[in-house]
């Protein structure tokens, strides 16, 4: 689908000042594919959009990039379970930033929240790495819809109370204004030994315990954490526990502000819902994995789904099985053979074991008496797998909603791996299936897709199909995958009473990351943000109204020391849009 590069046109709904059901023309000029070295290093946006007639001129704006300094913070400077900052080997601040840290810890800055309340609008922060960080601060908006940090109003928050925090990716803002956070790439709490190692990724923790990794229990991460803002501005910091635990990228409410789906990034991972007891209350609730029925190998591939109750809790339940005495200064809550038994099996499992096929590989498993609790909300994938649930998806990304139609859409960065058929990159290999249910079996696609999900009444998704696929080629690694079409989707946002679907990229196959504008009615795919050289597009985010003003928030993260932000992760938005509220 080639850009058109004089203008793309896009259609809404239902907007600002139209009858519901009427259209709106919105126009974006498209952004050119960056030709020399000096260009590939830079942020290039589009600067205009025609809305409801009116032609506006936008541009992409940087509101705060990791290590910049206020009210005596420093901007992604990582602390410890006391937090105290914490320093690097040569004494310098320890800022997640993606590019400073020569060990290789951490992305960098991830997804970023703008909250309206008590007449205010605040900016939260979250960060991805191995020892996570919260921040919080003021927003000014001018009097053309221009956004700049208040000054003296950066502040750290503390997990501290919650164990700490862990690899935050993706995230959105609740419908009743909160931040709903994630922790991705948990550790296999069975590999875990005596002094608290389990892998050079996950050991990195010790900077926040200390350098003691007995003190730490796997089973602290892996959750979705929520971040509230009170009457006096003050921040609360939760973790929902009875939401399971497994590598979150990005957990999304639907609009009954009960429903909420959740994305697992890796390979051979799930796909879950969550149904909390209580609208806008995440604290309790049934939690389900989803079942792949294939219907079509074509095109990215389609399936029914079904959804498998895996159970029900609240969250205290499953915070007293990782801290049973509510010291989090001692560790004395479960382990893996504290809930498992696991046999020996090839393929195939002794009697009274499952086989099953999940990231950690093959494995025989059986739940011991009376942990199915346990196994269900610390062990989510794998006891997903063992009642039945597919575990063979690759890299579950973003997820977003068009309430319109009544479409989820969900991004899988590689359609390869567990979703092949005995394979891997097409070529025969049974690792990804052996043992396990093969429910999806589709031909490998490097650049990925980015799936619709037809939701029913009840929010319940019923069906998946893919929407659009990116296109592999053969014109080298840095460019693996058609320039026209999308490189390994990963974060999505819908425009509200629209047709446009907005994908941001984190590929090696595009030489600079790309956002587009997606139209779902016309398929006309539009390039509006190019990313400089290294540099992914996270957690892209439209806001259609705050104070008259609409914006497309986007984080550039851990872009090459080349780039005119000098490696530094930052946050900026595209705009001031008019028009996009209702």
């Amino acid at each position: 689908m080639k850009p058109n590069y004089i203008f793309s046109v896009i259609s809404l709904l239902g907007l600002q000042g139209l009858c519901a059901g009427e259209r709106l023309e919105v126009y974006f000029k498209p952004v050119p594919f960056p030709k020399t070295e000096a260009e590939k290093y830079a942020l290039h946006a589009t600067q205009e959009t025609v809305v409801n007639k009116e032609r506006l001129k936008i541009g992409f704006s940087t509101l705060m990039a990791t290590g910049e300094r206020d009210n005596g913070e420093v901007y992604g400077l990582l602390k410890d379970r006391e937090d105290t900052p914490l320093t690097l080997r040569d004494g310098s601040p320890y800022i997640c930033n993606g590019t400073s840290n020569p060990f290789g810890s951490g992305a960098g800055l991830d997804h970023v929240s703008l909250l309206q309340r008590n007449g205010t609008l605040y900016m939260v922060s979250q960060f991805e790495c191995q020892v996570g960080a919260y921040y919080i601060n003021e927003l000014e908006q001018d009097a053309q819809g221009g956004l700049s940090p208040k000054p003296g109003t950066l502040r750290y928050i503390s997990q501290k109370e919650e164990f700490g925090g862990y690899v935050h990716c993706a995230g959105m803002k609740t419908p009743w204004e909160s931040h709903l956070g994630s922790e991705e790439y948990p550790p296999d709490a069975k590999l875990r030994q005596k002094d608290g190692s389990i892998d050079l990724y996950y050991d990195f923790i010790a900077d926040y315990w200390g350098g003691d990794l007995a003190l730490a229990n796997p089973y602290y991460y892996g959750w979705v954490p929520e971040l509230s803002i009170g009457a006096q501005g003050e921040a609360a910091y939760t973790k929902h526990y009875s939401m399971g635990r497994f590598s979150h990228e990005l957990a999304y409410v639907m609009p009954d502000r009960k429903t909420v789906y959740m994305s697992d990034d890796g390979t051979n991972v799930g796909f879950f819902m969550y149904v909390a007891k209580r609208a806008e209350d995440l604290s309790e609730g049934t939690l389900y994995a989803a079942k792949w029925e294939q219907v079509s190998s074509q095109e990215g591939g389609s399936a029914a789904l079904s959804w498998i109750e895996l159970g029900r809790a609240k969250e205290s339940e499953v915070r007293a099985m990782l801290d049973p005495d509510h010291n989090v200064s001692t560790n004395d809550g479960l382990g893996f053979y504290d809930i498992f038994e696991e046999g020996m099996g090839d393929g195939v499992c002794q009697s009274g074991y499952t086989p099953i096929n999940t990231e950690a590989g093959f494995e025989c498993l059986r739940v011991k008496k009376g942990m199915e609790k346990a196994a269900a909300f610390l062990e989510t994938r794998r006891y997903a797998a063992m009642m039945g649930a597919t575990t063979e998806f690759r890299k579950g990304e973003g997820i977003t909603y068009d309430a319109s139609t009544r479409t989820l859409y969900f991004a899988i960065s590689e359609i390869g791996r567990g979703m092949e058929d005995h394979a891997k990159q097409g070529k025969k290999d049974s690792r990804y299936d052996r043992g396990g249910h093969n429910h999806i079996r589709l031909p490998y696609n490097r650049c990925g897709g980015v799936y619709a999900l037809t939701v029913d009444d009840s929010y319940k998704a019923t069906s998946m199909k893919a929407e659009l696929v990116g296109q592999p080629v053969k014109e080298g690694f840095s460019q693996g995958c058609a320039l026209d079409s999308i490189a390994n989707p990963d974060n999505l946002t819908f425009l509200p009473y629209s047709n446009i679907l907005v994908i941001g990229e984190d590929s090696s196959y595009h030489e600079n990351n790309t956002v587009w504008a997606y139209d779902t009615g016309t398929k006309a795919l539009t390039s509006i943000i190019m990313l400089p050289k290294g540099a992914e597009a996270t957690s892209p985010f439209w806001y259609s109204d705050i104070n008259g003003y609409g914006y497309l928030v986007l984080v550039t993260q851990h872009p090459h020391p080349k780039s005119e932000n000098r490696g530094e992760s930052s946050v900026g938005v595209l705009g001031p849009f008019r028009g996009l509220g209702r």
